[in-house]
């Protein structure tokens, strides 16, 4: 049996709990487009922060949505806004690997199974994760990595490798686009199946022409999120 099928058999006997607080009973959730199609987006509002944030929150509260979802191997335009998606001579990065859940700075993160603290960083740069947390899950023997980018700093204290996390923990909230590498407030969710011995930090966006490569070790998040039983609009 392939990983993705272990993945999705543990699921279907052993629920989740949720990654963040969303009631898909009765919460909206918007889907965001950040491919070339979303003409409404412009380079001049995804180039300042402040503007980019505005347009987020205005598309939430114009269709009635706390959060907004979306991204999983999505074709992003918006990565030429920083440097560290772009080369001068290689293919740039637009591939986004994970989901995002957009939504207030502050909003608390919890851990979906249970779990040991693999590694943490502050990942600076402009368009990079901010502060990032890794968790290590042992699912009835399937080692999966779960990763959550974007937060507040105060996410990274009093951590330690190792460190063990019961199912449903608070982890992390939500930071603010002054720490959080120049982003709107949301939740970067990236699952793996292999760090490749990378710690604190593993790519959340690959160039088009690796995607069945990366594909292989990043299953979809929303195998855990299950936002499909929600309403999306």
């Amino acid at each position: 049996m392939d990983k993705h099928q272990q993945l999705i058999n543990y699921v279907a006997s052993h629920k989740a709990a949720n990654v963040v607080d969303i009631d898909r009973e009765y919460d909206r959730l918007f889907q965001f487009d950040f491919t070339a199609n979303n003409t409404q987006l412009s380079p001049d509002v995804i180039a300042d922060t402040h503007k980019f944030s505005a347009w987020v929150d205005d598309r939430l509260t114009a269709n009635n949505c706390i959060y907004g979802i979306g991204g999983y191997m999505e074709h992003r335009t918006l990565y030429a806004r920083s440097a560290i998606f772009n080369t001068a001579t290689e293919e740039p990065r637009r591939l986004h690997l994970g989901v995002d859940i957009w939504g207030p700075a502050g909003t608390p993160v919890y851990s979906p199974y249970s779990a040991t603290v693999h590694s943490f960083q502050h990942n600076a740069a402009f368009g990079d994760y901010g502060p990032t947390i890794i968790l290590q899950h042992n699912l009835d023997g399937l080692t999966l990595y779960s990763l959550y980018g974007h937060l507040n700093t105060e996410s990274l204290y009093d951590l330690y490798e190792g460190m063990v996390v019961e199912q449903g923990r608070q982890i992390a909230s939500f930071g603010t686009e002054t720490v959080n590498g120049n982003w709107p407030p949301h939740l970067h969710f990236q699952l793996m199946y292999n760090m490749q011995g990378l710690q604190g930090d593993y790519p959340g966006v690959c160039r088009f022409s690796e995607k069945d490569v990366y594909q292989q070790n990043i299953p979809d998040p929303e195998i855990i999120l299950q936002f499909n039983h929600a309403t999306i609009i």
